[in-house]
């Protein structure tokens, strides 16, 4: 093999052999992340629905920000599964 091959080759090996560590690395450091305190407020910036400039913060404790997303999924979930009663069972169809 060519020196310039040789040259070329050597560090994508020495990429690709540290690459699991570092992995293993990131791993190890979430899992000793302690648990976070649910009742610690945080503050988030949302898009104001209608307008492409307007912005609300809001702030809330962790487990009501929590208890907000699962109640917005239920709902997407039951909207999503719902009968067609409203247009008399027929969904759309002519």
């Amino acid at each position: 093999m060519p020196l310039t091959v040789r040259a070329a080759l050597l560090p994508m090996l020495a990429l690709a052999l540290a690459m699991p560590a570092a992995a293993q690395d990131s791993n190890s450091a979430s899992k000793k992340r302690k648990p976070l305190d649910p009742n610690e407020t945080v503050c988030k910036t949302e898009d104001v629905l209608g307008s492409r400039l307007a912005k609300r913060r809001t702030c809330m404790t962790r487990a009501q920000w929590a208890e907000r997303q699962h109640n917005d999924r239920e709902l997407v979930e039951k909207t999503q599964t719902q009968q067609c009663t409203a247009m008399g069972g027929t969904c759309g169809a002519n």
